[in-house]
């Protein structure tokens, strides 16, 4: 699923994401964008993209990541970069970021919220690591590879996805314990539904 398509497509529309084996929790990675959202489970990623504007973007995009999410035992987002030099659209994306996490709280969805030095710090063992550094990471550590438009992103969501199931004892691969200290600084849902 890592094939970038020329339209817009959603899991509605033939992109179903495939389950996580029955090991472990299902758990989504998300790397929320206006652009290209980055959207993981465990040994697949794929992206969302639109040109759409305004509402009717924020209406596709959480519809889109609500069809990925559906079924989730726990969803696991890329907190706000604040030290992001280029704040456009910041107030849209804060805006995307609160409807996710309102489809979670109505579907009762448990959620974390990984900060971007933490999710760098995992990936790779720095918590300032290059987009380029924290994509290397997911292919070394789970060989898991991400190419095309949207690489970055979806790298960002395995990452994320990994560390709810590190965070729920399920770890994907042997993590560095330089890496494990990121998931100490995460915001974990308080109850998780932990059925395999």
């Amino acid at each position: 699923m890592n094939t970038p398509t020329l339209f817009e497509q959603t899991p509605a529309a033939g992109l179903t994401p495939r389950p996580a084996a029955a090991t472990h929790p299902l758990v989504i990675g998300l790397d929320l964008s206006l652009t290209c959202t980055g959207v993981a489970g465990a040994g697949w990623s794929d992206i969302i993209r639109t040109k759409r504007r305004g509402d009717d973007r924020l209406h596709y995009l959480v519809t889109a990541v609500g069809d990925y999410i559906k079924a989730a035992d726990m969803v696991v987002m890329e907190g706000p970069s604040f030290g992001h030099g280029a704040m456009a659209g910041h107030e849209e994306l804060a805006g995307l970021r609160i409807l996710v996490r309102q489809y979670c709280y109505r579907h009762r969805i448990p959620y974390g919220v990984v900060p971007p030095s933490c999710l760098k710090l995992y990936a790779t063992g720095k918590g300032n690591a290059g987009k380029g550094e924290v994509r290397s990471g997911v292919a070394d550590r789970y060989d898991h590879h991400t190419e095309g438009v949207g690489r970055y992103d979806q790298a960002d969501a395995y990452t994320a996805m990994a560390m709810g199931l590190h965070h729920l004892g399920h770890p994907l691969a042997d993590t560095p314990d330089r890496a494990l200290e990121a998931l100490s600084g995460c915001a974990w849902p308080q109850i998780v539904a932990v059925a395999a």
